[in-house]
């Protein structure tokens, strides 16, 4: 969602995970023999899960877009599948910041070029320049121009734009707008060298806090985006009229008539705003601003929109509201090229109770809006949402009018009207893509449809990530949007972990001998801090926070599941017997230290901090300090047990100007034997043994060889096959990686903006489980069934089955039948199909075995179109079950 942005994640990356960053060894590294393997790479699928500032439809070729993200790379729409094709995988871990996308420009005249403004942060976060990529073949494959200045993707004002535009008529020249008082920068030779526009007047002024001190709210925003006006140039011959926004709330327009070799403040310009978008309706002569007193992409509190008359110089105030009315600062603006008149605007920093979407067809002297109040505070919109195919959407929410669940979005900074298709839109939101097909509705009074349109664009942050021996593959701590529990790797889950909803879930685990147990623990701006289930995570409870705590920090889950030691921002090291509601301090730890648990001993817990590792055994009630010498001095550290071997720890982590590196301890961290073979390593895992193999298959985010990668080991380290290759990266993988413990070769990485990535080897090895036999139960039984979110043409609701009968069940299928014509659209924890009216649920595999007086839940959504009268009866096989 970015409320906080991904900043959290890389605020924690500059304290110290990221302080590291590899750099050329100073000694040549060891001639070390590496294989390779050729590994097929997939995202678990969430779909979204980040901000997109930005959106780009080409201008001579249909269905050609493109979208940037702030952190994730850049995509390239697909109209046959409707999905997005990541782009920037390529980069590379030293270039870990190119992976934010401050702007992009498509080819008009060539379209098979494109370009990228890329580079995350313009301060020390981000150590390296920022650069612009260049690309012949729609973004396959890139080449780069580095630039003598940094760029932000993820920096305050990224949702203005776009900085980076190329000339519609001479397409070799392009220009683009630089921050931090750099200027405005030019290249004649298509963006293969760029020089700075050094007779352009203005660099900016405008800073979001000139009082902080890390240097991230307190740069100048610069130059914010430039805009060509196609009509006063010819094929072949340079734009001679430019336009370019400057963050300056008195100086925002400037406009050269001389392809750019004199430039002047446009005359009679509003002041006291910003101009966060400038879009030319070249047809009807028009240049429309959307201001905002902020540079976004959170704050903003008044707005206004301007229309321009480009011929006779006139400013004409087009805002739908007064000033005095807004609360939000408008940014979102496009132009529908099939019908120049119409024209559309977002009141993006409308966070309550919605965004807001304005509508002119007669070039902005009337208004219409996306919803309006019937009579206070219930709403009257002229869309319908979708959400069925990533229905976390919702957030889990059951809000009070005026506020709906899912909500139309939030940090809207792009609107794109497809310039082929008046009935065709595409908005970006703090957590997705949305568009319509039949946008066109709007003016003939009928509705028009909301949709996810962000299939294959994956922008969440991963800070850990879990693979437990049974039940869901994969569990993932995601920053922003909490984290997914994934039954199935090509689906996505209906919702993200909930009770409580975690803004960040900064780490996880779960009970090795009893993966039915897991915790989690997260940021929340009120409430509790941790999290437990006794369901593989599909069900979640709150513990209780010891007192002092303000953020997450890590947590380890004793083997059985008895015990739970937690390491929280703003308190030491606590422990618990069962599940927290009364800790206890630890002694002999400091507070921030890393902790993990042993995997076969519940007694055994492990910890790390600044150099030194610790052992308890006796459930972490007390630690002992190792006496092992040589380990990483800093912080940025991950380090794991072996499941099923007592006291076999491995630690990866370091930082470039001393030790760094992999060390294996078969003694519970009494000492640690560095591998030779391993340069630099920031992450470890375990999954399936290799076939034949006694020992479990290792994964690590390392150098080896002088290579970056993902490696393999199948013999405790001895030897490596890298499993990744150069074209897929994905920038930063240091946060977390674990194998499958069912799935030989199978590997699971965290990236820092794009998503849980998956990878199984061409080399074969075992499948997934498939699903056993039907079940056929009978006994007693009581259904518990709730609706738990509810939105216009859809509803979740969660089911509670429960076994009153004196005989375990080993497989169970439940039935019931809807009453108003609803539709199942997607299931969780069990295997439901629809046929007409009847929806039939059947358990997975791991939820088979339910014993005489336990429950068993599951959970799904579906489509309303109405009345949603809940089930009256359910029959288990051939018995009807109580309905409670």
């Amino acid at each position: 969602m970015r409320r906080t942005s991904i900043l959290t994640a890389v605020l924690a990356l500059a304290a110290g995970l990221l302080s590291g960053a590899p750099t050329a060894l100073a000694a040549d590294p060891p001639s070390v023999k590496i294989t390779a393997d050729t590994y097929t790479w997939k995202n678990a699928r969430i779909d979204g899960g980040g901000f997109v500032p930005g959106i780009v439809f080409n201008r001579s070729e249909k269905n050609l877009v493109y979208a940037r993200t702030d952190i994730g790379g850049a995509y390239r729409w697909q109209q046959s599948s409707k999905t997005w094709t990541p782009l920037l995988d390529s980069v590379g871990w030293d270039d870990w910041g190119h992976t934010g996308v401050v702007s992009i420009a498509s080819d008009s005249v060539d379209p098979n070029k494109v370009y990228a403004a890329v580079g995350t942060y313009t301060n020390s976060w981000d150590p390296k320049n920022g650069a612009v990529m260049r690309s012949a073949d729609r973004g396959a494959s890139w080449q780069k121009a580095n630039l003598p200045f940094k760029l932000g993707g993820n920096m305050p004002g990224r949702g203005m734009g776009e900085r980076l535009a190329v000339d519609p008529n001479r397409n070799s020249v392009l220009y683009l707008g630089a921050p931090s008082g750099k200027g405005l920068w030019r290249s004649t030779d298509s963006g293969v060298t760029w020089a700075q526009v050094t007779n352009f007047p203005n660099v900016g002024t405008y800073v979001q806090d000139p009082g902080d001190t890390s240097g991230y709210a307190s740069d100048n925003q610069g130059i914010v985006w430039v805009t060509f006006d196609e009509s006063t140039g010819t094929s072949g011959s340079a734009t001679k009229t430019i336009y370019v926004g400057v963050a300056d709330q008195d100086n925002a327009v400037y406009r050269s008539t001389d392809a750019g070799a004199t430039w002047q403040r446009l005359a009679g310009q509003p002041t006291g705003h910003l101009a966060h978008k400038g879009v030319l309706d070249a047809k009807n002569g028009y240049l429309y601003l959307a201001y905002s007193d902020k540079g976004g992409p959170y704050d903003g509190g008044k707005g206004r929109l301007w229309r321009y008359a480009t011929g006779s110089g006139t400013w004409t105030n087009i805002s739908p509201v007064a000033e005095a009315d807004t609360f939000y600062g408008f940014s979102g603006l496009t132009v529908d090229r099939q019908k120049p008149g119409t024209v559309m605007a977002t009141a993006y920093s409308a966070w309550w109770p919605d965004t807001q979407i304005f509508r002119s067809t007669d070039s902005g002297a009337t208004w219409t809006k996306a919803w309006d109040y019937a009579s206070y505070p219930n709403r009257e919109n002229r869309y319908t949402m979708d959400v069925s195919s990533a229905p976390w959407l919702t957030w889990g929410a059951n809000p009070q009018p005026p506020e709906q669940a899912p909500k139309l979005g939030w940090m809207t900074e792009s609107l794109e009207i497809d310039p082929f298709d008046s009935a065709r839109m595409m908005y970006g939101t703090g957590a997705t893509i949305y568009g319509t097909e039949n946008l066109t509705n709007w003016d003939s009074g009928g509705r028009f449809t909301v949709r996810p349109m962000v299939q294959g664009l994956e922008e969440t942050a991963v800070n850990d990530l879990a693979s437990p021996p049974s039940g869901a593959p994969l569990l993932s701590a995601l920053g922003d949007v909490g984290g997914f529990r994934h039954t199935d790797l090509a689906k996505v889950p209906s919702m993200m972990f909930t009770q409580p909803n975690f803004t960040t879930t900064t780490s996880l685990d779960f009970a090795e001998s009893n993966p039915n147990t897991f915790v989690r623990v997260g940021d929340l701006d009120s409430g509790p801090h941790i999290a437990f289930s006794t369901d593989n995570g599909a069900n979640w409870f709150a513990g209780t926070d010891p007192s002092g705590v303000s953020g997450g920090g890590t947590v380890a889950a004793a083997s059985d599941g008895g015990r739970f030691v937690w390491s929280p921002q703003g308190a030491g090291v606590h422990h618990a017997t069962g599940f927290g509601t009364s800790w206890q301090a630890s002694g002999g730890i400091p507070a921030g230290a890393i902790v993990e648990s042993d995997r076969v001993d519940p007694k055994t817990f492990y910890g790390f901090k600044s150099g030194k590792f610790y052992i308890s055994t006796d459930g972490g009630a007390t630690f002992k300090e190792s006496p092992a010498s040589g380990l990483p001095g800093g912080d940025s550290v991950r380090f794991k047990a072996l499941p099923g071997g007592k006291g076999d720890v491995w630690l990866a982590g370091g930082a470039s100007d001393g030790a760094y590196g992999l060390w294996h301890s078969t003694d519970g961290g009494t000492s640690f034997t560095k591998l030779s073979n391993v340069e630099q390593a920031d992450t470890v895992g375990f999954g399936k043994a290799a076939p034949g193999a006694s020992y479990q298959t290792l994964y690590t985010s390392a150098k080896i060889g002088g290579v970056r990668g993902v490696f393999r080991s199948t013999d405790k380290g001895a030897s490596w096959t890298r499993v990744n290759d150069d074209a897929h990266q994905w920038g930063w993988t240091g946060a977390a990686i674990t194998g499958d413990p069912r799935v030989y070769g199978r590997v699971y990485v965290s990236t820092n903006g794009r998503g849980v990535i998956y990878g199984d080897s061409s080399g074969g090895g075992t499948t997934d489980p498939g699903p056993g036999p039907d079940p056929t139960p009978t006994g007693a039984c009581k259904v518990t069934y709730k609706v738990t979110s509810q939105w216009s043409g859809g509803f979740q609701a969660d089911v509670q089955l429960t076994n009153t009968g004196t005989v375990a069940w080993n497989g169970w299928s439940l039935a019931w039948t809807f009453a108003d014509g609803q539709k199942l659209t997607q299931a969780w924890n069990a295997e439901a199909a629809q046929s007409g009216s009847t929806v039939t649920a059947k358990n997975v595999g791991w939820n088979a075995g339910v014993a005489a007086g336990s429950s068993v839940g599951f959970g799904f959504t579906a489509n309303r179109t109405g009345t949603n009268t809940e089930p009256a009866a359910f029959r288990l096989g051939d018995q009807s079950c109580t309905v409670a």
